[in-house]
C-alpha cells in the first residue's frame, strides 16, 4: 500500500515559525515527518511511503521524498499524478499517535473513500477506488477555479462525497472521528498550546 505524506503546502499561517516548517516540529525527539514515517512502518510492514515536497530537508529515511508536478490550490496538496487504488494520503502537520495510525492502517478496503480526523480537521484519507477520489478532487478543483465555491479544500472533496454541502464542516458517513488521537499544527499558536500543556 502506498502511504503519501503531504508536505508541500506554503505554510503561510505557519510563517517559518522557530525557523523551519510545521513539518520539522521535534516532539520527544523526532520529527513531525520522521514520527509518521516510522508509525506507517510499524503498522504496515509492506508500506511504500512518499514525501510530497520540494523542500530537500524533507527527504526522511524509509520515505522516498517526490516534487509535485502542480501545487498551486491547497487542494492540489492530493498531488493528482499519484493517485491510484489502495493508497492513502496523510497530512504531514500532524502529530499521530500510534492509536491513530493504527486506525487508519486497519481501516483499508472498508469504503470507496475513508476521511479521518478531528470535527475541525481531517488527517487522512484512505482510497480503495482511485478514480473516484480523482474525479471528487477534480470536481472540486473545478468549482473553485469557476467561482461557484470558495475554498478549496479536503473537506469540499469529503462534502461531495458525503453528498453535504459544500461549505463547513459537517460529518456524516465514511468519516472516522480521531479527536484524542492526532493533534495538527497550522499556526504557531497551535504549537505553542500544545507546548504548554506538554
Amino acid at each position: 500500500m502506498k502511504y503519501v505524506i503531504m508536505a508541500d503546502g506554503k505554510g503561510s499561517r505557519w510563517n517559518n515559525f522557530m525557523g523551519h516548517s510545521k513539518h520539522r516540529i521535534r516532539i520527544e525527539g523526532e520529527t513531525l515527518i520522521e514520527r509518521t514515517v516510522r508509525l506507517v512502518h510499524e503498522y504496515d510492514k509492506s508500506a511504500e511511503v512518499i514525501i510530497t515536497s520540494h523542500d530537500v530537508s524533507l527527504s526522511i529515511a524509509g520515505a522516498e521524498r517526490y516534487e509535485p508536478k502542480n501545487n498551486v490550490l491547497e487542494i492540489d496538496r492530493f498531488t493528482a499524478e499519484l493517485i491510484e487504488d489502495d493508497m492513502c494520503f496523510l497530512y504531514g502537520d500532524v502529530l499521530y499517535s500510534e492509536q491513530a495510525m493504527e486506525t487508519i492502517v486497519s481501516r483499508r478496503g472498508i469504503s470507496p473513500v475513508l476521511f479521518f480526523g478531528s470535527r475541525d480537521s481531517i488527517c487522512a484519507v484512505l482510497i480503495k477506488d482511485g478514480a473516484l477520489f480523482k474525479d471528487l478532487y477534480l470536481e472540486v478543483r473545478r468549482r473553485y477555479v469557476e467561482g461557484e465555491i470558495s475554498e478549496c479544500k479536503g473537506w469540499q472533496v469529503y462534502h461531495l462525497y458525503a453528498g453535504l454541502p459544500l461549505m463547513g464542516r459537517d460529518i456524516s458517513s465514511d468519516y472516522i472521528v480521531l479527536d484524542s488521537f492526532t493533534r495538527d499544527f497550522n499556526s504557531p499558536e497551535d504549537y505553542l498550546g500544545f507546548a504548554s500543556k506538554n
